[in-house]
């Protein structure tokens, strides 16, 4: 059975950093993309940033420039670096990964990023 545990949300002040980390417990390989996506209160879940297994990165608007997402293939485990944290940035982070293209999508329990100004 795969677990997605994430770590590392948390209370920042704007301007500050933090550092995501998402690893697939019980999986064999990773071998589809893995990514984070953000629900603030009251919105739609959206994504933040996806990366392939051969470490093409996408990301949405909002973060370009701020954010940068890596993965350890071996260790199964997606990164998310947080730079210049603004308070809309605000949400529960969530962890995404596919065990191979096509595959079914697996879901972290989310970690809460609270940005105050």
């Amino acid at each position: 059975q795969v677990h997605l545990v994430e770590s590392g949300g948390g209370l920042v002040q704007a301007g500050g950093s933090l550092r995501l980390s998402c690893v697939a417990s019980g999986a064999s390989f990773v071998f589809g993309p893995m990514g984070w996506y953000s629900q603030a209160p009251g919105k739609q879940r959206e994504l933040v940033a996806t990366i392939t297994p051969t470490g093409t990165a996408n990301y949405a608007d909002s973060v370009k420039g701020r954010f940068s997402i890596s993965r350890d293939n071996a260790k199964k485990t997606v990164y998310l670096q947080a730079n210049n944290l603004k308070p809309e940035d605000t949400a529960v982070y969530y962890c995404n990964v596919r065990l191979f293209v096509g595959s079914a999508d697996y879901w972290g329990k989310g970690t809460l990023v609270t940005v105050s100004s």
